[in-house]
């Protein structure tokens, strides 16, 4: 090796020790010698911080700085916040991406709202317009996963109501959650055109609805049959013997939202094992983000940093 080639080297070797040294965005779950990651990037959702009430957290801007600031890896984007009933201009777009990159954060996911549980025609025409809009709000600022739902009934007088009865809600007068099913496949499918276009997974999250069970979030995604809808599994939508139900989304999962419940529970909370949640991901070989969603009365300030050290703790790959 000519001596010439051997500085260059020597100084490139240099520089990428210091790069893996700095506090880049997964530094802080890369831990092994070798360089190596040891844990599952963990990041926050902008719900954590806004919950519909917090209007100081309202502006996502305002999230991606805390988020830097307390050690997260990344920003999961709840849609609310940054528009309610129309996309966001492209100006606005490239300045949350900006403010992302600036603080050193990826924004990894986007959850979102549709309804396809209806048996009229043009309201789920309607909400597969909305989402195929959404898909492409989500390739505008380079979120590459995006979080879907089935839609509910709306027979419940409200949310309060709808966890008051812990999720389960009838059917509308004539209909059975038979009828439903076809509705969400096909308004999935045709969604998935633009998804596959965009690059954009849809994770169809076990929530409400026709995705209150895993049985019944498996029963879409399968019929589906795509790469591009996979399955968002959120730790604290399973009220009861939530691990059987978790670990049978667990294969098909692209994203986990992990919920905290520091100071008790706002509608219910529970007592996760995230150790054991951990475990049963890492056997179905989950690489992927957890997101923070914390849903508890604590002031954030004390609450989320707690719940930060609990994720790091558990979601360690080996």
């Amino acid at each position: 090796m000519h001596r010439r080639d051997f500085q260059f080297r020597l100084a490139g070797s240099a520089a990428l020790a210091s790069m893996a040294s700095a506090a880049s965005p997964l530094s802080r779950a890369i831990g092994a010698d070798n360089g190596s990651r040891t844990t599952n990037p963990i990041g926050i959702s902008t719900y954590s911080l806004w919950r519909f009430k917090n209007d100081e957290f309202k502006d996502v801007s305002k999230c991606i700085d805390y988020a830097s600031e307390v050690g997260f890896d990344g920003v999961e984007v709840l849609l609310y916040q940054v528009s309610q009933t129309e996309m966001l201009s492209n100006a606005a777009c490239q300045a949350i991406k900006r403010r992302a990159f600036v603080a050193g954060l990826p924004l990894y996911g986007m959850s979102t709202h549709q309804g396809f549980v209806s048996p009229d025609p043009e309201v789920r025409r309607m909400n597969i317009e909305l989402t195929i809009g959404q898909i492409e709000l989500c390739y505008k600022l380079g979120i590459p996963t995006m979080r879907v739902n089935t839609g509910r009934w709306g027979t419940s007088k409200n949310f309060d109501e709808l966890m008051a009865n812990r999720g389960i809600e009838p059917a509308l007068p004539g209909y059975t959650e038979e009828d439903g099913f076809p509705w969400v496949i096909d308004a999935l499918e045709r969604c998935l055109p633009i998804a596959e276009k965009c690059g954009v997974v849809l994770g169809l999250e076990n929530h409400w609805g026709l995705g209150l069970t895993p049985e019944g979030v498996l029963r879409i995604v399968e019929a589906v049959d795509s790469p591009y809808l996979q399955v968002t599994l959120d730790t604290g939508n399973f009220l009861e013997d939530p691990y059987k139900k978790l670990e049978m989304l667990a294969p098909k999962t692209v994203l986990l939202q992990a919920k905290t419940y520091y100071g008790g529970g706002e509608w219910y909370e529970l007592d996760l094992d995230y150790n054991r949640i951990a475990e049963m991901m890492r056997r179905h070989k989950y690489r992927g983000w957890v997101s923070l969603e914390f849903e508890g009365m604590e002031d954030y300030r004390t609450a989320i940093p707690k719940s930060l050290a609990l994720l790091r703790s558990a979601f360690r790959l080996s």
